[in-house]
C-alpha cells in the first residue's frame, strides 16, 4: 500500500515539474520587443516609419469620404421631418414621401 502511494506522489510531482518547466520556458520569450509592459506592437520588417506616400498609404478620395457626411445630413433632415410631423399630428410616419407638405 505504501508503495502505491509513494508512486502516485512521485508521478504527480514529476507531472508538476514538467508542467512548470514548460510554462516557464514559454513565458521567457514571446517574440516581441516591448517598449513598455503591454506596449509590444512591432511593424513587420520593411514597413515604413511614415505611411503617407508609401505603398501602404490608402490614398482616400475626398469625394468618396464626403459621401458619408452627406448621407448623415440627409438622414438628419428626414428625421427632423418625421419628428415635426409626429409632434403636429401624434402619428409617426416612417416614409417621408407620405408626409403631407403642409
Amino acid at each position: 500500500m505504501k508503495h502505491k502511494v509513494r508512486m502516485s506522489v512521485l508521478a504527480a510531482a514529476a507531472a508538476f515539474a514538467v508542467t512548470a518547466l514548460a510554462a516557464g520556458s514559454a513565458a521567457a520569450y514571446d517574440g516581441t520587443n516591448c517598449r513598455a509592459p503591454g506596449n509590444c506592437w512591432e511593424p513587420k520588417p520593411g514597413y515604413p516609419d511614415k505611411v503617407a506616400g508609401s505603398k501602404y498609404d490608402p490614398k482616400h478620395n475626398p469625394a468618396e469620404l464626403a459621401k458619408q457626411g452627406e448621407s448623415i445630413t440627409q438622414m438628419e433632415e428626414r428625421n427632423k421631418k418625421r419628428v415635426d410631423y409626429f409632434q403636429k399630428t401624434g402619428q409617426f410616419v416612417y416614409d417621408v414621401s407620405k408626409i403631407p407638405s403642409n
